[in-house]
């Protein structure tokens, strides 16, 4: 019996989170410890809103439709697959929005703007948003988005707004979980980075092999450790 190929969509997935997961690697500790610098009770906030995603409260920025466009836009930047979760299960969504309400809210009007010319682009070509394409069109306007194909947008240029919600989406995976996202260290589990351990062992410091150890110990913890 022949075995099945694999779909092409399925092929894009694995090749985008593995480029993802590399350029996390790369980036190393420094992401993943402490992608934007906030005040003590903005970490608090943070935390707080952790437990409910933004499409399930409203947003502490994001309305639900913009909410619902960037959390289907980032899960097609880092898709999920069996064993390796993707944009929503680390709910990056969450750590955007919480972005937005705080340490980014200078890019609040780029959001806004940017979401809306997405929308327009998306009416224009496939007369829905982008919310309501399937998966394979969603692909294809981000890659016009990516390569400045995406006609319409003006401020933000369509390859700037990719290239901010493309930062942003790595930030909300591999980030520390205070700031909203990376649920239960997924990117850090996807990437093998340990977080903070109570001990290392000579083993563990020689060992080639991934950390898997649990369990990880992020700011939260400390945090709720001190309270």
């Amino acid at each position: 019996m022949k075995q099945k190929r694999p779909d092409r969509r399925d092929r894009h997935d694995s090749d985008r989170r593995a480029f993802l997961v590399r350029a996390a690697a790369v980036a190393g500790a420094g992401l993943a410890q402490d992608a934007y610098a906030q005040k003590p009770e903005q970490r608090e906030q943070a935390t707080g809103h952790h437990e409910m995603s933004a499409a399930e409260h409203g947003g502490a920025f994001f309305n639900q439709h913009n909410a619902a466009t960037i959390a289907a836009f980032t899960e097609r930047l880092m898709p999920g697959a069996p064993g390796k979760p993707g944009a929503r299960e680390a709910e990056v969504l969450n750590y955007i929005d919480l972005a937005l309400a705080g340490a980014y809210a200078d890019l609040q009007d780029f959001y806004r703007r940017g979401l809306a010319q997405l929308d327009a682009y998306c009416q224009t070509t496939y007369q829905e948003t982008f919310l309501r394409l399937t998966a394979a069109q969603q692909d294809e306007v981000i890659s016009a988005l990516e390569e400045s194909r995406a006609t319409g947008f003006a401020w933000p240029a369509a390859q700037e707004f990719f290239n901010t919600v493309r930062t942003h989406t790595m930030e909300g995976m591999f980030a520390d979980p205070i700031y909203g996202g990376n649920k239960d260290f997924a990117g850090w589990r996807l990437v093998g980075f340990p977080g903070g351990q109570a001990i290392f062992t000579p083993s563990d410091m020689h060992s080639a092999k991934a950390f898997t150890r649990a369990p990880m110990i992020g700011l939260e913890a400390r945090a709720k450790g001190r309270a």
